[in-house]
């Protein structure tokens, strides 16, 4: 395994190369390019507005910018995890070819859609400067939040990559499990279910956009043993899965 990693850290500059590729791919066809993390959640966030807050009259005070820092948190979990998936197979050709560390795939398409991710920050602080929301001293735990959801998108990117290489139907699956943990993650409303709330409190994903909006919104701390404990145990897997990829590797490219 620690020759595993140090093979890793000797590729380097590939994982540059591959982040640097990936942002240019994604939004080559596209005249708007970057700024489709600008526009895409603040278009999510005036449809929900309308549906939520103005058809069924319901969000509360600030809800636009409940919805923002939501959808903007949860769009970086699912662009993160559909790229992830399919991440191995799309350099198939490559594999086969040259010898690489595989799991240098699934890290590189979790690096792309962190540093998109940061463009999704500028739509949130647009928001919070056009409602007037001034973020308490507790905002200083944001980069401790977002370190903890980019652990737990590693591991989840390297579980899900592996995966799919052996079981292809799961990409298509995918779609419908992320769509049940965006409705029962808190994203487009509260999550005051009364006897059902212990279900967010063990989703790892939502007890990831509470601690987002605790300090942006709420002027709240975040919950910090909830936060640990998704960091512990991403670090865990990402070691356990660093290491099965080390052992099976050749198992990927046979499947390739």
């Amino acid at each position: 395994m620690r020759e595993y990693i140090n093979e890793l850290l000797k590729r380097k500059d590939l994982l540059v190369y591959l982040v640097k590729s990936g942002l240019k791919a994604e939004h080559r066809n596209s005249y708007l390019g970057y700024f489709w993390w600008l526009l895409d959640p603040l278009l999510n966030v005036v449809i929900y507005y309308f549906l939520i807050g103005v058809l069924l009259g319901r969000g509360g005070d600030d809800f636009a910018v409940f919805l923002v820092i939501g959808l903007v948190g949860w769009r970086w979990i699912n662009t993160t995890v559909n790229t992830s998936a399919k991440s191995i197979t799309k350099y198939s050709s490559i594999i086969n070819q040259v010898y690489l560390p595989k799991s240098i795939f699934p890290l590189a398409m979790t690096a792309t859609q962190t540093f998109n991710f940061l463009f999704g920050l500028i739509i949130i602080a647009i928001f919070l400067l056009v409602f007037q929301v001034t973020p308490g001293w507790q905002v200083v735990y944001l980069p401790l939040i977002i370190l903890v959801q980019l652990l737990f998108l590693v591991a989840i990117s390297l579980f899900v990559a592996y995966i799919c290489v052996f079981v292809r139907d799961i990409d298509n699956i995918l779609g419908h499990i992320l769509r049940i943990f965006f409705y029962g993650s808190a994203i487009i409303f509260n999550r005051d279910f009364g006897q059902y709330s212990w279900i967010f409190d063990i989703n790892p994903v939502a007890v990831i956009i509470y601690s987002y909006r605790s300090v942006l919104l709420w002027h709240e701390s975040p919950p910090f043993f909830s936060l640990s404990i998704i960091a512990i145990t991403s670090i865990v897997a990402i070691l356990l899965l660093i290491r099965y990829y080390s052992r099976n590797e050749h198992k990927i490219i046979k499947a390739l």
